[in-house]
């Protein structure tokens, strides 16, 4: 194996790490400290701090309930994210040395992971919260700057995991 194929391994391996570990301490500190990001799904959800000449106020919820169910959802993909993320970067790590085709494989988790925190920024925040219940409105419950770059580095990681490694 050529040196630049390790340090490629090395940054793919510690990449997955530091996104399995960031999804833990999201769902650590969500989990400890619950209501602070609940109230951040409540008034997206009730979009009560959007432009109030909005005319899509229709959307906006108002049940306790739902709020909840929101967030325990998101605070659920979040473990399973990390879960995935950081069993990913155990296989890297016990596959490091083995050839191409078995450390290539062994990137399963780690996508899948990957994957569960696109749902999560890209679909849940940008999409659902920043379009449907536009968060983008709101000057106090805004996460769409955030979101961004958590997507932004979870897709790169995703291409970094997708390339093949070639024989020189």
């Amino acid at each position: 194996m050529y040196p630049t194929t390790y340090l490629f391994r090395i940054a793919q391996t510690i990449s997955v790490f530091a996104v399995g570990t960031m999804a833990l301490l999201i769902v650590v500190g969500n989990t400890t400290d619950y209501y602070t990001n609940y109230h951040f799904v409540e008034h997206v959800m009730k979009m009560d701090t959007i432009f109030p000449s909005s005319s899509i106020l229709y959307r906006s919820i108002n049940s306790m309930f739902l709020y909840h169910a929101g967030y325990i959802s998101i605070i659920i993909l979040e473990a399973t994210m990390a879960f995935c993320c950081l069993k990913g970067s155990w296989l890297l790590l016990k596959n490091f040395k083995n050839d191409a085709t078995v450390f290539y494989t062994s990137k399963n988790w780690a996508v899948a992971g990957l994957i569960i925190g696109i749902v999560i920024w890209f679909l849940g925040f940008e999409v659902i919260g920043g379009e449907w219940f536009a968060m983008w409105q709101s000057p106090t419950w805004n996460g769409l700057g955030s979101a961004e770059r958590i997507v932004s580095f979870l897709v790169l990681v995703l291409i970094s995991l997708q390339i093949k490694e070639t024989s020189h």
